[in-house]
């Protein structure tokens, strides 16, 4: 299940970081139905694991906690014997889990309050925080027109208007990303999730700076929705991860190189709000 959940991390199969944090998280558990003949085995095992899953995606801040929480909570623990530790490692893998998956929920109910029935919104790549504020926002009597990017190279924004095409309620256009200047005259908002808020920082899928820049230059309030533990304000050091050029360009390329950054920076101070399970922070 590590190995497994390792490649599903490093090939994105999934886009949001909260639920890549909680596979991770999950993924631990294979441990417990592992054979160690000391606590000491069972912790170094725990150890190398948790950063091997870290590892797989150094820049997803609540995956990073998320296994380091585990980790740390059941290895500073003085257990007598090896079920004690794994039975120690159930328990705050579902705590873990849990918290993350309240955070998202309540920051979804957040935001489904506070979006206005009839507004025109544009969203970029996919968050299933997004979705889940904007299903829950239709299923109180609200109706949305949505823009949504198709987040290239990869497309991710397809899955997004996929989705929301299937919510009785939201009218649902896909764009190319760079088409994002052209439809925001026409919203009343741009709405976005988060990988992580590093200090005056938001770290996105790459697209989020430009389509927050256009915004702001056009009047156009961003809001990013969230779970608090997104929030970093110290011991945390984001890392771009770079895809392979193949994403963006099939074919060879011959005489230039091709760039594929992940994930954009983009200062929170273009950013009008953000909306999280502690509730909403204007700027």
């Amino acid at each position: 299940m590590i190995d497994e959940t390792v490649e599903e991390i490093q090939e994105m199969q999934t886009h949001s970081s909260s639920v890549v944090a909680v596979h991770a998280t999950q993924a631990l558990e294979e441990l417990v139905d592992r054979e160690f003949a000391t606590v000491e085995e069972y912790t170094r095992s725990l150890e190398r694991n948790g950063s091997v899953l870290r590892r797989a995606n150094p820049s997803h801040a609540s995956l990073q906690n998320a296994v380091r929480e585990v980790v740390d909570d059941v290895t500073d623990a003085d257990h007598d014997s090896v079920e004690a530790a794994k039975r120690h490692t159930r328990e705050k893998i579902d705590e873990v889990v849990s918290r993350v998956e309240a955070g998202k929920r309540l920051a979804a109910e957040n935001a489904a309050e506070f979006l206005a029935d009839g507004a025109t919104l544009l969203t970029h790549d996919y968050s299933s925080t997004v979705l889940e504020a904007l299903e829950r926002a239709v299923a109180d009597g609200k109706s949305f027109e949505v823009y949504v990017t198709e987040a290239r190279p990869r497309y991710i924004g397809r899955k997004t208007a996929r989705a929301l095409a299937d919510i009785e309620g939201i009218e649902t256009t896909l764009i190319t990303d760079s088409a994002n200047g052209v439809y925001l005259e026409e919203c009343d908002r741009v709405v976005v999730g988060m990988d992580c808020i590093v200090e005056d920082t938001l770290y996105n899928r790459v697209g989020t700076f430009p389509i927050a820049a256009t915004a702001a230059q056009l009047d156009v309030p961003v809001t990013v929705l969230g779970s608090a533990s997104k929030i970093i304000t110290e011991g945390f050091v984001f890392e771009n991860e770079f895809r392979p050029g193949s994403e963006v360009m099939p074919e060879p390329a011959e005489g230039f190189a091709v760039e594929n950054p992940n994930y954009d920076a983009t200062p929170v101070s273009i950013l009008e709000s953000v909306v999280t399970d502690d509730g909403r922070q204007v700027f």
